[in-house]
């Protein structure tokens, strides 16, 4: 083999490394599936209007929301937000677990903070 073929060979193997690192971060970052975002989006826009600034408004505060708290946080608040509305024992247990009030708080943290950036 020449250096030339040898040169060639390495610096595909390393555009080939860079290439799977960085989608590597990028799937660790875009963890949301796109049916989550759009659920976002949607409730995002029916809180604060059904115009395209909102839309990009809203696209942009999942973006945020999603860049500061990991999906399986995010999974865990809209879990407990959807089960506090539950009637009873059941309900009043989400209500009140600390480490429901903990996982509720960090996304409310990530809204806040994607208010002061998109809105």
């Amino acid at each position: 083999m020449t250096r030339v073929e040898l040169k060639r060979l390495l610096l595909g193997g390393l555009v080939l490394h860079c290439m799977n690192v960085a989608t590597a971060h990028a799937d660790s970052v875009n963890d949301y599936p796109t049916s989550v975002r759009a659920d976002y989006v949607f409730g995002c826009m029916k809180a604060n209007g059904e115009t395209q600034r909102t839309l990009d408004q809203c696209s942009c505060s999942v973006d945020v929301v999603a860049s500061l708290l990991p999906y399986e946080r995010y999974v865990t608040a809209a879990t407990v937000l959807s089960m506090a509305q539950v009637q009873g024992n059941l309900g009043g247990q989400f209500r009140s677990s600390e480490q429901a009030t903990s996982a509720v708080n960090d996304l409310r943290r990530a809204q806040a903070e994607a208010e002061v950036r998109c809105f």
